[in-house]
């Protein structure tokens, strides 16, 4: 599973095509790839994940949300010191340490409710507080909006990940398609927004990732972007 992620970000990152939007050269094979991914998400993850939210009681939801949530912790906590943002990565671990314990393993978030706010950070966020530019968009098979960037830091998030040290393996493939089904649940409203509000989805979805992308790593407060098609010639020289 880990190495088949770094295969394939280190596939499209190899790839070139040319189209009208700077951010996303690589157009014609995103689409493709976005097309391959809303089918196996209309024919296998959205109705299971339907199932899933329908048969499966709100109570019983919240705990496996709560224990993928919590098991992320650590790793969120890793990234917050590499940024730079101690204090909050001691927070992060300190929420796993409370939540392992008195939670239960996470089944209950009590540390919430004791005030210690839910960060979220991974390996993307931290190369670009680093500097690293965005690379071209990419919609990587099956795990969709990324970019170079984010590719790259999916790759290490994937192969850093507690689940990857479960086993029998059986149970660590159990875990994995216990979260997918759980975070894609969790999307359903969300995609059916998308469905209803716009007229190309892939636009849409591109647009709501980089801009989103660019939030989480200024924590929210994004700089103004400078529209360079506005800069006078003499300016850009």
């Amino acid at each position: 599973m880990k190495w088949l992620c770094v295969a394939l970000a280190t596939l499209l990152t190899g790839c070139a095509t040319t189209n009208g939007d700077a951010r996303d050269p690589l157009e014609g094979l995103n689409r493709k790839v976005y097309a391959f991914n809303d089918k196996v998400d209309s024919w296998v993850l959205r109705p299971v994940a339907t199932g899933y939210r329908d048969w499966v009681p709100g109570e019983l939801r919240d705990r496996v949300r709560n224990f993928f949530g919590n098991i992320a912790d650590p790793l969120i906590g890793v990234n917050n010191m590499l940024q730079g943002k101690f204090e909050d990565g001691f927070l992060d671990w300190m929420r796993f340490g409370f939540n392992s314990t008195f939670g239960l393993f996470g089944l209950h978030d009590i540390a919430s409710d004791m005030g210690y706010e839910k960060h979220n950070e991974d390996f993307g966020q931290t190369f670009g507080r680093w500097g690293a530019g965005t690379g071209p968009y990419l919609v990587l098979p099956l795990l969709g909006s990324s970019n170079v960037r984010d590719g790259l830091g999916s790759a290490l998030d994937f192969y850093f990940d507690p689940l990857g040290e479960v086993r029998p393996y059986r149970v660590e493939y159990g875990l994995w398609a216990t979260r997918v089904v759980q975070t894609r649940a969790d999307l359903l409203d969300a995609s059916r927004i998308l469905e209803e509000a716009s007229l190309d989805k892939y636009v849409f979805q591109r647009d709501a990732y980089l801009q989103r992308r660019r939030s989480l790593i200024h924590d929210g407060q994004p700089p103004r972007e400078r529209d360079v098609d506005t800069i006078p010639p003499e300016e850009s020289k």
